[in-house]
């Protein structure tokens, strides 16, 4: 994993130009600000550098959180908590809010499996630790499943989708876009959706260090709000931003058009209550045996930081 992680930084750190010398540290998932931020064109006349890492799921993106390779980076909240139950120094400083419909169990569109409770004794491919497998975890606790009563299969997105495509899992717990992908390719289905499961808060996590430098605190705040207002400026030209978007990812629009419009997210600086909503995720992945002892999760956010309002 190390010298992947290390290969990916070296490939993927492309800087915006600035006239400084200030420079931020970025880490991205597929799809998500990087792409967002060029297709709104709130990446031009920047104050500061970018050196931009994508990964392709959270666990590469908290390591590199962790080891320091990166300043910032977005991250689910279940998996921001392992990093941070890891010992990783860093802290949530802005919380983006969405519908998690997207954050799904999904099946194949000619699966007999039509329930949750259908999945016992089956194999669900996800990322350890991801969104997807938190919402496993829940729909199976409500069915009465417990989780050694089915199979998880610990896969990055890529290898999921061609694990159930090829019928090696029966179900793979996964977030958009790749959960409207296999809906609007006609292969796969929303066996249970993350409402009702899932909080649907993604978080830009900073490090200590990188909080702790007032130029790069700066930096990271200009950034916040240029983040809040691709997304606004996203939603008002939701047709032509997703067709620029799907360029730029390689996903089909029709896609990207379904799992932007129903995530309807908005970003805004931590409060208590997103505080209190990932104390009990910590909590429930506590009870699951996932982190090994309780976790107070007030410490680890950044308050200091602010999001122009919307």
């Amino acid at each position: 994993m190390k010298r992947s992680l290390l290969l990916i930084m070296l490939l993927a750190g492309a800087a915006t130009q600035a006239d400084d010398g200030v420079t931020l540290r970025i880490a991205d998932q597929k799809g998500n600000m990087r792409a967002q931020l060029e297709a709104t064109n709130l990446l031009e006349n920047l104050p500061y550098h970018i050196e931009w890492a994508e990964f392709p799921a959270a666990a590469p993106l908290a390591e590199a959180l962790n080891a320091g390779a990166v300043d910032v980076g977005i991250i689910g909240d279940a998996p921001l908590l392992f990093s941070i139950a890891a010992g990783s120094q860093v802290k949530a400083v802005a919380v983006d809010k969405s519908d998690p419909y997207g954050t799904a169990v999904v099946v194949n569109k000619d699966s007999a499996i039509k329930t949750v409770a259908n999945l016992k004794g089956k194999s669900i491919g996800t990322g350890r630790g991801s969104v997807g497998h938190f919402v496993a975890l829940k729909a199976l606790e409500q069915a009465g499943i417990k989780p050694e009563e089915v199979h998880f299969r610990y896969l990055t997105p890529s290898d999921a989708k061609i694990a159930l495509a090829s019928g090696a899992v029966d179900a793979w717990a996964t977030w958009d876009p790749y959960t409207a992908l296999a809906e609007t390719s006609g292969t796969g289905r929303v066996l249970v959706s993350g409402r009702g499961l899932s909080t649907g808060n993604s978080f830009l996590a900073a490090t200590d260090s990188a909080l702790a430098n007032e130029t790069k605190r700066k930096a990271l705040q200009d950034y916040i709000n240029r983040l809040a207002e691709a997304e606004k400026q996203a939603y008002a030209n939701i047709d032509n931003y997703s067709v620029t978007l799907a360029k730029i990812i390689g996903f089909p629009k029709e896609a990207i058009r379904l799992s932007f419009g129903r995530r309807q997210s908005h970003w805004q600086a931590i409060d208590s209550a997103t505080i209190t909503q990932q104390q009990e995720t910590a909590d429930f992945y506590q009870k699951q045996g996932l982190i090994n002892k309780p976790l107070q999760v007030e410490p680890t956010f950044y308050r200091g930081l602010t999001v122009q309002a919307q």
